[in-house]
């Protein structure tokens, strides 16, 4: 966590169906101080329609990337050990029901917001529910939200750029401001830029209670190597929320005393009678 925003570990298909490499991506989320892991419950047979013949071959193709059902109690219990909120993604109605007993959060993904029967009925678990916004117009993301909320008010919605990489001038950070006086609920901001610019924004300046960030361990998980590059990596992950945690420290004072190591190294310093490096007294030491 960074302040009072949660940083969320979007796993996507980058535990490459492996349940080893699952476990080591929430250690090191954990580390890194994430809020919750989200991983996503697809069937690619349940996901696109066939009538639609070249893109259904070509996701079929991508069929290895599902997340093992049996994984899903073995992550929850491992995130339940860690001590880190477990998040996952429903694509069609018979995982909400599976899923229901081991979830912390649901989320809706951007693509499915239209898709009521499958909103309404993550809804009626009564877990809470964050639903991405990416391509969505105000009127839907309202009738959406107005339906949610008469049967369950722990909703979240976090603004989003459906591209894979997002550009930085396609952002328009200021709907997250915009969509919280809307709708008086938390919102926050999912994120396909890797840009540490955008989240510094979207955490320092729109307040975002939610950062939601496609995460890989080494670069090597399925949905990284793609080739889009829309995926943060550990030490990206680590300066950037090191340097927001950590501003005002970083900032610091006018001329404050020396830091430790740069105390050491005035011994270094080029003597001022020879011209010569180190400092005399300290030559003999050295």
């Amino acid at each position: 966590m960074v302040n009072k925003t949660k940083i969320i570990a979007e796993i996507g298909s980058n535990h490459n169906g492996n349940l080893k490499r699952c476990f080591q991506i929430i250690d090191k989320a954990k580390e890194l101080g994430f809020y919750a892991v989200k991983f996503q419950l697809f069937k690619i047979d349940k996901l696109y329609s066939k009538d639609a013949k070249k893109l259904y071959n070509t996701a079929i193709k991508k069929k290895k990337r599902e997340l093992p059902l049996k994984f899903i109690p073995k992550i929850y219990n491992y995130c339940k050990r860690k001590k880190i909120k477990f998040i996952c993604t429903p694509f069609d109605l018979e995982s909400i029901e599976f899923l229901r007993n081991y979830v912390n959060y649901f989320k809706i993904a951007s693509y499915e917001l239209n898709w009521k029967k499958l909103v309404l009925s993550c809804a009626k678990t009564k877990k809470p529910i964050i639903i991405s916004t990416g391509m969505a117009t105000l009127k839907e993301v309202k009738n959406i939200f107005n339906l949610v909320k008469k049967i369950n008010k722990k909703i979240s919605l976090l603004h989003c750029v459906s591209s894979y990489p997002a550009q930085a001038l396609s952002c328009n950070l200021n709907s997250i401001r915009f969509l919280k006086k809307k709708f008086n609920c938390p919102v926050g901001w999912s994120d396909h830029t890797v840009n540490p610019l955008i989240i510094y924004n979207a955490i320092k300046v729109q307040k975002a209670e939610f950062i939601e960030l496609h995460f890989d361990l080494d670069g090597n998980g399925w949905e990284e190597k793609e080739g889009n590059h829309h995926c943060w990596l550990p030490n990206q992950v680590k300066q950037t929320l090191e340097y927001i945690n950590n501003e005002n420290k970083i900032s610091g004072k006018y001329m404050k005393k020396f830091s430790s190591e740069e105390k050491k190294e005035r011994h270094f310093r080029t003597d001022p009678l020879d011209g010569l490096r180190p400092i005399k007294k300290y030559r003999r030491y050295l």
